[in-house]
């Protein structure tokens, strides 16, 4: 058996991640390469910062869900709105798994968090809500290994691998 990988995360990186009011999206791509997108709903990263799950709608992401049933391959963008600075995850096994009762109340938690932001901003909270609308049995969670991390804030650092701190 291989030994496990080595986290690309640290504590703070884990934290902005998971950081209510956060806006992300994952994206994929199927063998052909041809891309597909979904708005994410709620993330939660392992104790041991290996392991990242994100929630999405089920109905609203089936072309990212089949691209990541062939492929396994994942992008994740993370970004704090008010500031914009962003971080891209990578992966190349994910695999979707049920949701739990907790990964439901996790997605309402960031909803709240996300129409909130958005809302001290000046967008309309019931435009967010209505973005962000899915029924919790329609919720299904993503679970992979982050290999790589990348600063994606606007700026001369932007694109550039991250190098965390051990």
């Amino acid at each position: 058996m291989a030994p496990a990988p080595s986290p690309i995360l640290d504590a703070e990186l884990a934290a902005f991640m998971q950081r209510p009011g956060i806006s992300f999206t994952v994206g994929s791509c199927g063998a052909d390469m041809r891309p597909s997108v979904v708005r994410a709903l709620g993330c939660k990263v392992s104790d041991d910062l290996t392991e990242v799950t994100i929630l999405l709608s089920r109905v609203q992401g089936a072309p990212l869900l089949a691209h990541v049933a062939e492929t396994g391959r994942i992008a994740a963008v993370f970004t704090w709105p008010a500031t914009h600075r962003a971080l891209q995850l990578k992966g190349r096994d994910a695999r979707q798994e049920p949701a739990s009762a907790d990964d439901v109340a996790l997605a309402g938690r960031f909803r709240d968090g996300f129409v909130a932001h958005l809302g001290a901003l000046g967008y309309s909270q019931a435009l967010i809500r209505t973005v962000l609308a899915c029924p919790d049995e329609d919720i299904v969670a993503l679970r992979f290994t982050p290999l790589e991390a990348y600063s994606q804030t606007p700026g001369p650092n932007a694109g550039q691998a991250l190098q965390v701190a051990r």
